[in-house]
């Protein structure tokens, strides 16, 4: 079994090859189409302001248990 990548368009459900490769007179396969993501929004400065406090030790060291833990130990 062989494979062939192309890289196509649709244009009114049918299939064009986008460069110089011809597409086979038959062939069966499956069809991936990879939809071009949303534009990315940002999310508003201080979304969450008020529902949570950052406690005083966030920044500190995690103590040794939890560290071999994250290590498989």
């Amino acid at each position: 079994m062989s494979y062939l990548t192309l890289e196509v368009e649709i244009d009114h459900g049918r299939v064009l090859p986008k460069g110089a490769e011809t597409l086979p007179e038959k062939a069966s396969g499956l069809l991936t189409i990879l939809d071009p993501t949303p534009p990315h929004q940002l999310r508003p400065i201080g979304l969450a302001k008020g529902q949570f406090t950052v406690p005083d030790d966030f920044n500190a060291p995690l103590p040794e248990e939890l560290l071999r833990s994250f290590e498989g130990k």
